[in-house]
């Protein structure tokens, strides 16, 4: 544009800058996916080379399927989602590998109950799950059209356990015929498409409509009550079937994704005294609860009592003997906390082993991936897509707290599956599926022209 009377050229105030293009980096990303195959097969060998001295003979087996498991997921993304994270499919993988080499190993001291190879068939349905995801969706906002329908699908997963008999004092299982399968883990991921599409459709009127109440801004019952109602629902559901784990996870989201849809961190302080009230009154009321709390309270009472010692107790001394650096896969006592010790406590398997360090580096990984999936969110321009994001990433990492925190006594067990790394076919069926919609929702993110939302 020429001013007038000078000659000079100045460019136009409001001309947009180009969009400045990331890179797709799918290089890095086979190059970090074949590093983490290759680790989970040398952890393999280590643990036969341990055992028995020599290198186990499936291990070319297990290092075949991982490694053609892991890449075709990876050509997939290729394919159908250029622009995606590179890191979270090499996570994905290396944190499923890893858990089937600490499976695998506790598997030597039982040989009657062996679950490695369950736990290779249900990953290889979790990572055909994310195939499918990654190719049939190609825009996330097609799931804010069927945010009833999960909710509905979800009330409906999480009713059916009632109908069975209880497992291990909790209702959370179906059965049938030897087949068996944990509704919640699936109802998770669609609780969050709903709740993140409800929120994402009124966060105005939650934000700003209502009365002020001290310093928090309540919204109008015709707006917040029918995301209220079913979280009560879905959180009485779980509670009568006794699986506090995931009404801890629920309630954590909730609030998770209702401070990111309205600003108002007044919401955390409510949702903290609101988990407080609760957990009193379900600790007081609710045998089952009330016995884990007093082991929580009391972790070496049985060994005290002559009664020797109990689960936590025993996850404590695996911790405690692993020391800085562990015994080395394969040479732990781990397997002396009992049956849950590939599910609830597999973790104390990995502290045992692998050291502090160890142990410090798989929860970077977690980290790491929670991370990447709130920087995908914060990078999305619809609030859909980033409350989405932020709430699958939010599953996980409450998950690895409430975990984390039960198997190292910081808070009460509560029973509930590492994702993606200890036995449980549901846990790493659904982890493999909220990859994928990361995956998804970091190539949206990623995509050239693809820029924050002003606020």
């Amino acid at each position: 544009m020429m001013k007038a009377g000078t000659g000079i050229t100045v460019a136009a105030a409001d001309a947009p800058a180009p969009p400045v293009p990331l890179p797709r980096r799918r290089g890095v990303e086979l190059t970090l996916i074949v590093v983490a195959v290759l680790l989970s097969v040398y952890g393999y060998c280590a643990v036969g080379l341990a055992r028995t001295g020599a290198v186990p003979p499936g291990a070319a087996g297990y290092g075949a399927g991982l490694g053609v498991l892991a890449l075709l997921a990876h050509v997939m993304v290729r394919l159908r989602a250029r622009h995606a994270d590179p890191l979270l499919l090499p996570i994905g993988v290396l944190l499923n590998g890893l858990g089937l080499v600490l499976i695998y190993r506790l598997d030597l001291e039982t040989p009657a109950d062996r679950a490695a190879p369950t736990q290779l068939v249900w990953s290889t349905l979790g990572v055909g799950l994310f195939i499918i995801v990654v190719a049939m969706l190609r825009d996330h906002r097609v799931l804010q059209r069927y945010a009833y329908v999960c909710v509905a699908a979800a009330l409906a997963l999480l009713t059916l356990p009632i109908l069975f008999p209880a497992v291990n004092g909790a209702r959370i299982w179906i059965r049938i015929a030897g087949f068996s399968i944990q509704p919640g883990e699936f109802a998770k991921v669609l609780l969050a498409v709903f709740f993140a599409a409800y929120l994402a459709a009124n966060r105005t009127a939650l934000t700003y409509a209502g009365r002020r109440v001290w310093r928090l801004q309540v919204p109008t019952g015709r707006v917040l009550g029918p995301i209220v109602a079913v979280w009560l629902v879905s959180v009485g559901v779980l509670v009568l079937e006794r699986d506090l784990g995931t009404s801890l996870l629920f309630f954590g989201l909730f609030v998770v994704l209702l401070y990111v849809a309205t600003g108002r961190s007044g919401w955390i302080a409510v949702g903290l005294l609101l988990a407080a009230l609760g957990a009193v009154a379900v600790g007081r009321l609710e045998p089952h609860v009330h016995a884990r709390i007093e082991d929580w309270l009391h972790p070496f009472a049985t060994i005290e009592a002559g009664q020797g010692p109990n689960q936590l107790s025993q996850s404590l001394f695996a911790f405690a003997a692993g020391g800085l650096l562990g015994t080395g896969l394969g040479l732990g006592h781990s397997v002396l906390i009992g049956f849950a010790a590939k599910s609830d406590f597999i973790l104390a398997t990995a502290g045992e082993e692998l050291g502090l360090v160890g142990l410090s580096a798989v929860f970077l990984l977690y980290g790491l991936l929670v991370e990447r999936g709130y920087r995908a969110g914060l990078a999305l321009r619809d609030p859909f897509g980033r409350l989405l994001a932020v709430g699958l990433a939010s599953i996980v990492a409450l998950q690895v707290f409430v975990i984390a925190g039960g198997v190292t006594g910081l808070i009460p067990l509560t029973g509930m599956a590492m994702p993606f790394l200890a036995q449980g076919g549901s846990s790493v069926v659904t982890n493999w599926a909220i990859l994928a919609l990361l995956i998804r929702l970091s190539d949206s993110a990623r995509r050239p022209g693809a820029t924050p939302e002003a606020p």
